[in-house]
């Protein structure tokens, strides 16, 4: 295990223990106040401990390296952990909304509020603080795990807040319904948070390809391109935890020598990865040109130019991963 890795997970043992202690509080103020609202944000933190656990097992799995049975590595299983903490987030905001649903047919007795609002309060400001390390570092080490707890935590912080301002309002009001009401809610607000976690995680899953990815590195390309690079084209870019994987194909002179042509290739490759922050695995296919490529190649003084050149083609995110070359 890396450095990286070490770090990302001894930020998510942090993580864990401060989740079950989190739950703890959260239970003692249940216990002490019989609030659905409370209810609500302690079975949150179960789901917080549990995908807590998942999350140091995935982390650890993913930053183990290729083997025979994983040519890719083992990063994939960071979509598929954290598609699960989404999974259980949208069980538990059902299990919520049944609870919040109970009392409101059925009725429930209130009691002392004011020890649930001091520690509900409190586990939302440390709630909050974790949340948003952990997501910042999720996104400056590109570990979606961290990202997913992050963000986690946070939308816990929002509920919790939530629950603070309903516990103070039926402690003044004395109006009981109000309790119940909130948590039902704030149980439909989680699952739609679980659903946004389980959509990203099946996106990577499928690879789906990420727009803002693909942007970036077309953008490279485009701003740093050689005339000799005729033409880029059917690129692919897979996830793999934090890693990339690129395929591309890459359209050279006919001419060229196989070594001359190597050596365009990976200067194109060399090109990505310093200017992406993130490890990058490439398998790049070369091409050479055909006369079609004539009208958009740019080598004024090409020896064997069969067509005059028409325009230069911009490389754009639409246009890089047709699975054609590049024509006027």
């Amino acid at each position: 295990m890396d450095l990286t890795s070490k770090n990302k997970f001894a930020f998510q043992k942090i993580i864990t223990i401060c989740g079950i202690v989190l739950f703890i509080g959260k239970l003692i103020a249940w216990h002490l106040t019989n609030s659905d609202a409370v209810f609500s944000d302690a079975m949150e933190s179960i789901v917080n401990i549990i995908s807590a656990f998942m999350g140091l097992y995935s982390l650890h799995l993913a930053a183990k390296p290729k083997d025979e049975d994983h040519p890719y590595g083992h990063g994939k299983v960071e979509f598929i952990t954290s598609g699960i903490e989404g999974a259980m987030i949208i069980f538990a905001g059902i299990m919520i909304i049944v609870e919040a649903v109970d009392s409101l047919l059925h009725g429930n007795s209130l009691k002392k509020l004011d020890y649930g609002i001091y520690i509900i309060a409190a586990t939302a400001i440390v709630n909050y603080l974790l949340g948003y390390i952990s997501y910042q570092k999720g996104k400056r080490e590109n570990s979606l795990v961290l990202q997913s707890s992050g963000k986690h935590l946070q939308s816990d912080t929002i509920t919790t807040l939530g629950v603070v301002l309903s516990l103070i309002i039926v402690y003044f009001t004395k109006i009981h319904w109000l309790d119940s009401a909130v948590a039902l809610m704030f149980g439909l607000y989680i699952i739609f948070i679980g659903y946004k976690i389980v959509r990203k995680s099946l996106s990577g899953i499928m690879d789906e390809q990420d727009p803002n990815i693909l942007k970036n590195i077309v953008e490279i390309l485009e701003a740093n391109r050689k005339t000799e690079w005729i033409d880029i084209h059917n690129m692919k870019i897979q996830q793999f935890g934090s890693s990339l994987h690129i395929d591309a194909h890459i359209t050279l002179p006919w001419y060229y020598s196989l070594r001359d042509a190597h050596k365009e290739m990976e200067n194109v490759i060399k090109l990505l990865a310093k200017h992406t922050k993130r490890s990058v695995e490439f398998n790049f296919h070369m091409d050479d040109c055909k006369t079609i490529s004539c009208p958009v190649c740019q080598i004024k003084e090409c020896p064997v130019r069969e067509r005059e050149f028409v325009k230069r083609v911009e490389w754009t995110p639409e246009n890089i991963t047709r699975e054609d070359k590049h024509t006027a």
